[in-house]
């Protein structure tokens, strides 16, 4: 079911006074929780809700040849799967363009910040190397899933550890209190565009009232650093917004770094 007309000019009028639908602030972010080892089958695992959106993501390590170009480094590799059980907006069947787009986002987030180290992948250069899988389902969708997955990943990889191998073999359900190799933290924060105002965290009716999005992936520790954008939605972007949006991105996404990184235990 499509946002109807009245409630898109309801969002409208009301960002035009600074305010949102449930009454926050256009750059507030709901409440955000954070759950971890929450499988038992996966290597590690994460649940996230903010506000009623609610993720899982699950990481799986395994063993193969390395790609040919890459023949001393590791593979990732990130999927998502969008069920009818989150929201009526999805279907069953294999990934269509919103499950490809999502996972791209979430992989180009935690690749081009080289959040893990790769290199240190490699079991024997040009034979072995460790794969990283994740996997992300959400569980109830009620706007910003890019955000909730992202952390959720997130999550997930810094509580996962390695699984025993034999003869280059993983022992799958047999694991190790080792870590993976993980560098400085990417943050994934996505903006929307309604109007002139651009916010964050929609609810489901601010997200269908929205020209377009803007994603962008950070990281804070030592310097910042802007490792990835991408835009989605039919309206363009001016320079001018192009420059506001990574401005906010950079204040807005250091206060979401410094909310999580107590409970990720990020030093």
């Amino acid at each position: 079911m499509e946002i109807s007309s009245l409630t898109k000019k309801r969002i409208e009028e009301l960002l035009k006074e600074g305010k949102r639908l449930d009454r926050r602030k256009p750059l507030e972010f709901r409440d955000i929780t954070i759950e971890q080892n929450v499988s038992n089958k996966a290597e590690g695992s994460a649940r996230v809700k903010i506000g009623d959106t609610e993720v899982i993501a699950g990481v799986k390590l395994s063993v193969m040849e390395p790609f040919p170009d890459t023949p001393d480094a590791g593979a990732l590799m990130v999927g998502a799967e969008l069920s009818p059980l989150a929201s009526d907006k999805f279907e069953l069947g294999p990934p269509g363009i919103r499950a490809i787009e999502l996972a791209r986002i979430i992989d180009r987030g935690i690749r081009e910040s080289e959040f893990i180290d790769l290199k240190k992948l490699c079991i024997k250069k040009n034979e072995l190397v460790w794969a990283v899988f994740i996997d992300i389902y959400p569980i109830n969708y009620d706007g910003n899933l890019i955000d909730a997955s992202a952390l959720a990943a997130i999550a997930a990889l810094h509580n996962a550890v390695f699984p025993k191998i034999k003869n280059d073999k993983v022992q799958f359900g047999e694991l190790t209190n080792k870590s993976l190799p993980l560098k400085d933290t990417p943050i994934t924060i996505t903006f929307y565009k309604i109007n002139n105002t651009f916010i964050l965290d929609p609810v489901m009716e601010e997200e269908e009232a929205a020209q377009g999005r803007v994603s962008m992936a950070l990281t804070f520790k030592k310097e910042e650093f802007l490792h990835a954008i991408q835009k989605a939605g039919d309206e363009a972007l001016d320079e001018k917004e192009v420059l506001e949006v990574i401005e906010l991105a950079s204040k807005e996404g250091k206060k979401l770094y410094n909310k999580i990184k107590t409970h990720l235990k990020i030093k």
